[in-house]
């Protein structure tokens, strides 16, 4: 049996940002990746007939100093930056996102608009006292008109379940940083052309970097150094199983190869990215907290893409398909991400993201009857015509986004303090790791700091405070160390 310092679970941002900077500091790191040929996870890059799309589209921005330095690093002449045009599709009509006062007003018309300022006039006068559900807490931003138009049949979609189902959590995460008075004076200024670059909340920016082929160059790039920095990356290795022996305190780490194959690792840390109900269910002895792993909820997605020569002009990086006549829920189009994308200069590549779970009928559906679906929805909503598209391929991946359910944060809790205390040396990091819907600049915080404890032999970051505290979410390591000076986080050593 091989013995590894650190043996990483899943390839995606946070495991290869870890196992990046492990090796970067001459740590013994191997990282363990399911899939035979795509490292990235969902930031991987598909290649189809040499069109390449991104799972669900991928910006790189942050104001993390500390991971736009690792970007600029792992990948330093290959980002280009690319304008944002995003817009919302409801009733038969586009609205810019970030929305434009005027152009909203109109597309309302005046006495909608009247009805939603009233609305959110009402919300403020008579909140919900501690919103508990997705709904309450729009609800209380932007009144109960405007939640129904730009926020209900979206979330619905994405989610698969009711407003009133949906944590107040994922509304405080993820739209935080808006409310409707500043979201009136940007779109004022939208209209009026006085907002200056790179002013607004960090959803409102108005470009963006990218790797000039996607962000699977990110990653690709990012496992060859690390094998070049002395780890390893082994591609088509599943683990299976995890063994914890209390008294060494040791992990043997069970995988499965892609040809059938079985391998046995010993490792002092593990690290994992893996959804966390796989990852507890695989763990022997067997956690006291199984059932609350097991009680975890993930939505799926999958795109369908859709090749051709469009006689359609679409300018958007992507679309937000609010209207409940349609199944699909957001499109992207790929060549207004990177024209590197594409490998001609006439072709048009659009995604059609469909929310699902696994095995309902939109996931076990024909790739056939997908395709179909996808022509008759994206000529209903007007950006490309049935009879224009030449070819298609459809991607399917699970447990795209964990589910903020109402019974979510009391399970995570539990599990932590089973980690916490019997299990130290298994660190959870990433978006489904940690069942946070992290964004990949925060996922990669999470690895990062992950990693620097192991370096240090203590606790000293805690990565749970990434993307709920703005020091550790947003100004990076240095923001982290700031917290812990002012003290606001005690750094806890590893037992």
């Amino acid at each position: 049996m091989e013995f590894v310092e650190t043996a990483v679970i899943g390839g995606g941002p946070a495991g290869l940002t870890a196992a990046y900077t492990l090796s970067k500091h001459g740590r013994d790191v191997v990282v363990f990746e399911a899939d035979p040929v795509y490292v990235g996870g969902i930031s991987r890059t598909v290649n189809y007939k040499n069109f390449l799309f991104d799972i669900g589209g991928h910006r790189f921005f942050s104001k993390s100093k500390e991971i736009v330095d690792l970007w600029n690093e792992i990948l330093p002449d290959d980002f280009i930056d690319r304008p944002r045009l995003s817009r919302i599709y409801y009733n038969n009509k586009f609205y810019a996102y970030p929305l434009k006062a005027f152009e909203a007003l109109f597309n309302l018309g005046f006495w909608e608009s009247t009805k939603c300022m009233a609305s959110f006039a009402y919300a403020k006068a008579f909140p919900v006292r501690e919103p508990k559900t997705f709904h309450q807490w729009v609800r209380n931003q932007f009144g109960e008109r405007l939640f129904s138009i730009f926020f209900k049949t979206y979330t619905e979609k994405v989610w698969g379940m009711g407003c009133d189902e949906i944590s107040s959590d994922w509304a405080a995460q993820r739209i935080k940083g808006l409310n409707l008075g500043a979201a009136i004076v940007d779109g004022m200024r939208r209209s009026l052309g006085l907002r200056k670059k790179g002013e607004g909340a960090k959803s409102l920016i108005e470009s963006f970097r990218y790797p000039r082929k996607g962000p699977g160059m990110m990653w690709e790039e990012c496992a060859r150094k690390i094998n070049k920095q002395g780890g390893r990356v082994m591609m088509g290795r599943k683990v299976e199983r995890l063994e914890y022996d209390e008294t060494g305190k040791m992990w043997t780490v069970h995988v499965a190869r892609a040809d059938g194959g079985k391998e046995s690792y010993a490792a002092r840390n593990v690290i994992s990215s893996a959804p966390i109900n796989e990852l507890m269910a695989s763990i022997t002895p067997a956690p006291l907290s199984l059932f609350h792993a097991r009680d975890l909820k993930y939505r799926d997605f999958l795109t369908v893409v859709l090749i051709g020569q469009s006689s359609v002009q679409l300018p958007d990086n992507w679309v937000y398909i609010h209207d409940p006549s349609v199944q699909v829920g957001r499109v992207q189009n790929f060549r207004s991400w990177s024209p590197e994308m594409i490998p001609d200069d006439h072709s048009t590549c659009l995604g059609l993201e469909y929310f699902c779970f696994e095995g309902d009928g939109l996931w076990a559906a024909d790739d056939r009857d997908l395709v179909e679906l996808a022509k008759k929805e994206i000529e209903k909503v007007g950006l490309m015509k049935a009879s224009d598209v030449v070819d298609a391929s459809v991607v399917r991946q699970p447990k795209a986004y964990p589910v903020y359910d109402d019974s979510y944060a009391r399970n995570v809790e539990v599990i932590r303090l089973e980690l916490s205390t019997r299990f130290p040396s298994l660190h959870l990091v990433g978006r489904n790791g940690m069942h946070k819907y992290n964004n990949q600049d925060h996922a990669m915080m999470t690895g990062m700091l992950t990693a620097l404890n192991i370096c240090e032999g203590a606790q000293v970051y805690d990565t749970w405070q990434v993307n709920e505290d703005a020091e550790y979410g947003e100004a990076g390591v240095s923001g982290a160390m700031e917290a812990l000076k002012s003290e606001r986080l005690v750094p806890r050593k590893v037992a």
